[in-house]
């Protein structure tokens, strides 16, 4: 059931970062991560460039802004950022993820929620659209399987929290699962 169908009134350009900010450690004893090079965004099977977009995007995390619909059978949301920036970091993330979902290609990212593991499974039964406009990323995915709209209920819930939160969030969501 793979379709991925994208039409575009935004340039899409890959992001790269190439350093710079202050970096910032925390933890107790001063160890945590580093929030300058986010190592964490890193993957066995993510590129560099895939990385890059989503340090920019947690970086910059108050540019966004996200509405969700969740329907009976997946959702609909709208993703936006003020920046140009981490808009077109936004568009290229959003268009690669869908796309290597369709191909069950996972990525691999250290700090990527479980929620994905079902996506990368089932990614033929995802139907997506994505649509770039002035009003942002309109992006809506559908299924026939309950399991799968179940787990886009909660990934939409998810990236949600990180558009809200920034990092904080995943912090919450990785405590959460550690039982802390």
């Amino acid at each position: 059931m793979t379709c991925l169908a994208v039409t575009a009134a935004h340039p899409a350009t890959a992001q790269m970062m190439h350093g710079g900010g202050q970096g910032h450690m925390h933890g107790a004893d001063g160890s945590g991560h580093d929030m300058a090079t986010m190592p964490g965004l890193q993957g066995q099977n993510a590129t560099a460039e895939e990385s890059a977009e989503l340090a920019l995007m947690f970086r910059k995390f108050r540019t966004l802004s996200r509405e969700v619909e969740n329907l009976p059978n997946g959702i609909r949301t709208v993703t936006r950022s003020s920046d140009p920036d981490v808009m077109d970091a936004l568009v290229n993330h959003t268009v690669g993820m869908i796309d290597r979902v369709g191909r069950k290609d996972d990525p691999k990212i250290m700090i990527q929620s479980p929620t994905l593991d079902i996506f990368f499974a089932r990614g033929d039964r995802i139907l997506s659209e994505i649509d770039v406009t002035e009003a942002g990323v309109i992006v809506t995915q559908t299924s026939d399987d309950p399991d799968v709209v179940a787990a886009l209920h909660l990934h939409a819930a998810e990236v949600s929290a990180m558009v809200e939160q920034g990092m904080h969030a995943v912090h919450m969501m990785m405590m959460q699962r550690a039982g802390n």
